[in-house]
């Protein structure tokens, strides 16, 4: 059973929060292991099974990152040790900024660092958008094209990530 499922609301990138928080609590009250002191070792372990899941649920449902990599696995799109292949435009224009970073170690400028951190907000708002339009358009979506959407989100994310491990760098120099 996948988190949607269990919480009986569609497959989406967005999925309504006060409704994921509806849930939550109900199956909370549902399944806490207190209710269930008195019952077999059998039925406490699938209690506590489910509680675990409805918590994890909550987690991945409610944070916009992680439900995007969760959905993204539902449809078999990410896989352990998968080596995605960034666009090559992407890759250069990261090279760039790589560089400028590796150069603010040793040349540690406040104006080219204000110049960098503000590209990098640039990116990451430009990210923001497309997901955003490809995540309403799969929500919308005909079956049949389901899969390039899917595909274009994927590689929206993986460069999500890629950005932020920019932004980490970016930060150590921020006093």
């Amino acid at each position: 059973m996948n988190y949607f499922e269990l919480y009986h609301l569609p497959l989406s990138f967005q999925p309504d929060r006060s409704l994921v928080k509806k849930k939550f609590y109900e199956l909370s009250k549902r399944y806490h292991p207190d209710f269930y002191v008195n019952e077999s070792d059998e039925k406490q372990a699938e209690i506590l099974e489910l509680s675990t899941m409805n918590n994890k649920a909550y987690q991945v449902l409610s944070d916009p990152l992680k439900c995007i990599e969760y959905v993204l696995s539902l449809n078999n799109m990410l896989a352990d040790g998968d080596k995605y292949v960034l666009p090559q435009d992407f890759l250069m224009e990261m090279m760039e900024v790589n560089e400028a970073l590796m150069e603010m170690e040793f040349d540690h400028d406040e104006l080219k660092l204000a110049d960098l951190t503000a590209q990098i907000d640039a990116m990451e708002l430009a990210l923001f958008d497309e997901l955003k339009s490809a995540t309403d358009e799969f929500n919308t979506k005909l079956e049949k094209d389901s899969e390039s959407i899917l595909l274009r989100i994927k590689d929206i994310w993986y460069r999500q990530k890629y950005l932020l491990r920019i932004r980490e760098g970016l930060n150590k120099f921020k006093v």
